[in-house]
């Protein structure tokens, strides 16, 4: 099991605390030396008023955010989660990831996603029922480019008659995992991606994110078998990772404390099912009270699991 931990840069309450290139230094250097994998940011470049009354959040360009942590940091690899395709041309949302791996010496996962929030496609000028048809093309279409040949395409809303995009990702192709529950979004990381990316998500939830309900370890059990199955039908012999969030450890609470022994016991379940990386957020109330818990993360959990 690998875990991936979220950079808070949606603490707009307290930007000089948490909105800094010291700030995302400081907590990603904590983060690599607590033995995490990865870390990662979200997505939201202009969320709608009525979303961030019901609980949504603000947070920085991701891929601003992550060159901040790939500066500080040698082996962290650095994780969107999610990246909404669909709100940007692909070749944009292509060159961004290609320099962020180029320049981070190749540690780049693309975690995406087609989106939900309907107010926040209508500021980008995007539809949103294209939303699926567009983020298959953005992926099919990063993938070409990254091959640094000559891309001659056509898109949705966009044509390139013979554009070449360079340099390339270090990484051949950094790993695409696709988020979602729906059975859509399990096909689409089955058929164009290195990964999927499930989420708690009760049936309230689900119906606000335009996805399936996934309540319990049963329900992530039946899809993960699902996914195979999937996998096996389309012919696909690649390993496909799973990366999700686990239920109820606590770990979102600002002010809770760290149970091990119940967050070692779920983890081993669920790498039991199938699951191969975990993100977790560690919220603190300061940088430095964040950063501890990073550590004693690290000291009491990732030390057990090696």
């Amino acid at each position: 099991m690998k875990f991936s931990i979220h950079l808070p840069t949606d603490r707009v309450d307290a930007p000089a605390e948490f909105l800094s290139a010291r700030a995302i230094a400081e907590m990603a250097a904590a983060a690599e030396a607590a033995g995490f994998d990865a870390c990662y940011v979200t997505d939201h470049p202009i969320p709608a008023d009525r979303w961030l009354q019901s609980g949504g959040h603000h947070t920085l360009d991701p891929f601003v955010a992550l060159a901040c942590a790939a500066a500080a940091t040698t082996r962290l690899r650095l994780q969107t989660h999610v990246l909404v395709l669909p709100y940007r041309n692909p070749f944009l949302s292509a060159k961004a990831i290609a320099s962020l791996d180029l320049l981070s010496g190749g540690r780049v996962i693309a975690g995406v996603a087609a989106g939900y929030l309907e107010e926040e496609f209508a500021a980008l000028g995007v539809r949103l029922d294209e939303r699926n048809a567009l983020c298959d093309e953005s992926i099919t279409t990063m993938r070409r480019v990254w091959s640094g040949e000559s891309v001659e395409l056509a898109g949705r809303h966009w044509s390139a008659p013979g554009n070449t995009a360079l340099p390339r990702p270090l990484q051949q192709s950094p790993p695409i995992w696709v988020g979602g529950n729906s059975r859509r979004a399990m096909r689409r990381a089955v058929e164009l991606g290195d990964g999927w990316l499930p989420f708690p998500a009760p049936p309230a939830a689900a119906q606000r994110s335009r996805t399936a309900a996934l309540e319990n370890l049963d329900d992530l059990e039946r899809r993960i078998d699902e996914l195979r199955e999937q996998a096996a039908a389309a012919g696909r012999t690649r390993p496909l990772d799973v990366c999700f969030v686990p239920f109820g450890m606590g770990l979102n609470d600002r002010d809770g404390g760290l149970d091990a022994d119940r967050v070692l016991e779920s983890t081993r379940e669920l790498e039991r099912l199938g699951v191969t990386w975990l993100t977790i957020a560690l919220p603190g109330r300061t940088r430095s009270e964040t950063c501890e818990k990073v550590s004693a993360f690290g000291a009491e959990v990732l030390s057990q699991l090696d």
